[in-house]
């Protein structure tokens, strides 16, 4: 396979196909903690997730939106990862309806847990990323901040 840059569209398709990401948050007293996390991703590459009010990402995310994602395949020979760092934020009104619905066409299931007392919804917004194929000769690593992010065809 030769290294060649993934379009908009195959990114998507890629985070579409590997729905569980690790979701990393920092303690009060700064060190790491991370979740396996159901995560849906909107075609402006926001990552929407619920939780438990009660969980210490929770906590973290309320003290400090910064956050980093990563995805990867367990799949074959697919060498392929994609990390993001970005700020966390707990939708409303309509936003939070928007986002709700490409959750639940992503996890079906959440529609059974949206009325669990002390449900969240969580958005993501990346403002680096990080995509790479070590399956690829050479293998590629790409970088972008949020404006190429927004910005890739």
């Amino acid at each position: 396979m030769s290294a060649k840059t993934p379009s908009r569209a195959e990114l998507l398709t890629f985070l579409r196909e590997h729905r569980y990401g690790a979701l990393g948050t920092s303690a009060s007293d700064g060190s790491p903690q991370v979740a396996l996390m159901g995560l849906a991703v909107t075609d402006d590459f926001e990552f929407v997730f619920d939780t438990l009010e009660h969980t210490r990402k929770v906590a973290n995310l309320r003290r400090d939106a910064r956050c980093a994602l990563t995805f990867g395949s367990t799949v074959g020979d697919d060498h392929r990862t994609l990390q993001l760092e970005g700020l966390a934020d707990e939708p409303r009104g309509p936003e939070l309806e928007r986002l709700k619905s490409i959750y639940f066409a992503a996890f079906p299931q959440g529609l059974e847990r949206a009325s669990w007392p002390g449900l969240t919804y969580w958005r993501v917004r990346p403002h680096w990323a990080r995509f790479s194929d070590f399956g690829a000769t050479p293998p590629l690593v790409l970088t972008h901040d949020a404006t190429a992010l927004a910005n890739l065809r």
